[in-house]
């Protein structure tokens, strides 16, 4: 089954809604049964049969089969947020005394959860240059049960090799993890490559509207299970049925939409790269990146996320340069309709934030659905007043 007729049928049965071509929203906390035979034996599989919409809820069950066959693997689950749907996957996959690898400079809140929520279970991680396989190698320890991965990472977009290090934990009986937001199941699929489990943060291109937070846990039967039934269950980071439906409509036009973002961005970045106030580009499909043998190797395609580290002498000019942009937000995310800009220089003075490691010159930009001549005149001006 290819990807458009993912998009466009599986999971959609028009009969049972009156031949209505858009699914409707079953906006329903509960589900009754005929007899309590009905209700006992639905109890043993509220993972199939809408009983409770904390577990499970037909609209929600539409989003679960596209996105779960769009990323090739048997299942999925939906969360209230992707930092919700990681969570879970760490949580399910790691229990006191084990250790975890995972890749330098990830998405900060998987960072958090990393390295300030799991010391108090006395779980150890330590996080490596995952852009050379012999770095996981060397890391691992007899205890080590998970390798984290996020390829491209979300700011700087180092790379890790997804079949080497899948190989590598298997030969180890560690499970693995990748978050593929940055590339969606349009660009690149993890479990191809062996991953175990593979998460998305859904407010990014899978929503493509800015509108919705959810996130995705993809997964074999077994593992989602597995999730379902402790944390997911449990801890209860649901999306509403509404929201799951706008989900639904915005993997609709998903392909189309991170298409025309990678085709501007390349035409962006060409003209970029040649000029003089900018020092440095990060963009994995740049053909100047390191790694851009492995990015042509396991992605088809590079969407619209990329940084650049700029010839300012203070953050002050970084600011003036980001404040002189006319068609950018700034905002985080990305993944809309709209070019978004996010400075690493505001992360200093954050509670939250305030561990980075990066550049102040660093900012990252996501272009949305503007001409690719709107977005090079605004960074010509905005250089020009530097």
């Amino acid at each position: 089954m290819d990807n458009q007729e993912i998009i466009n049928h599986l999971g959609e049965d028009r009969s049972a809604y009156q031949n209505a071509v858009v699914p409707p929203i079953h906006q329903s906390s509960i589900y009754c049964f005929e007899t309590v035979n009905d209700l006992r034996q639905n109890l043993k599989k509220e993972l199939e049969v809408p009983f409770y919409t904390r577990g499970v809820n037909p609209t929600v069950v539409t989003l679960r089969k596209k996105l779960a066959a769009l990323e090739h693997t048997e299942d999925a689950l939906v969360f209230g947020s992707g930092s919700a749907a990681i969570a879970a996957a760490v949580m399910n996959s790691v229990r006191s005394g084990d250790h975890v690898i995972c890749v330098q400079k990830p998405y900060s809140w998987t960072g958090k959860l990393l390295d300030d929520y799991l010391k108090k279970f006395d779980i150890e991680v330590s996080f490596i240059d995952g852009r050379k396989i012999e770095h996981f190698n060397n890391a691992i320890q007899s205890n080590t049960k998970l390798i984290y991965l996020e390829t491209p990472n979300s700011v700087t977009f180092e790379l890790q090799d997804l079949q080497a290090v899948s190989d590598l934990a298997k030969k180890h009986q560690i499970r693995t993890i990748c978050d593929n937001s940055y590339s969606t199941p349009v660009f690149q699929n993890p479990a191809d490559y062996g991953i175990d489990i593979v998460c998305h943060s859904a407010s990014k291109y899978i929503g493509g509207h800015s509108d919705v937070v959810a996130g995705v846990l993809c997964a074999s039967k077994e593992i989602v299970h597995s999730i379902f039934s402790n944390e997911f269950m449990t801890i209860g980071s649901i999306i509403s049925p509404h929201d799951a439906w706008l989900l639904i409509r915005g993997i609709r036009t998903l392909p189309m939409r991170i298409k025309q973002s990678h085709e501007t961005t390349a035409q962006v970045i060409n003209w970029l790269a040649k000029h003089p106030k900018v020092e440095k580009i990060n963009y994995p499909f740049h053909p100047e990146s390191e790694q851009f043998e492995l990015a042509q190797k396991q992605m088809r395609g590079c969407g619209g996320l990329f940084s650049m580290e700029i010839a300012a002498n203070s953050v002050e000019e970084v600011e003036d340069f980001c404040n002189g942009l006319k068609h950018f937000l700034i905002a985080c995310s990305w993944g809309g309709y709209e070019s978004l800009l996010f400075p690493t220089c505001a992360l200093f003075d954050s509670a939250n934030y305030n561990k980075t490691t990066l550049s102040w010159k660093l900012i990252r930009f996501y272009i949305g659905f503007e001409e690719p001549e709107t977005i090079i005149e605004d960074f010509k001006q905005a250089f020009e007043k530097m």
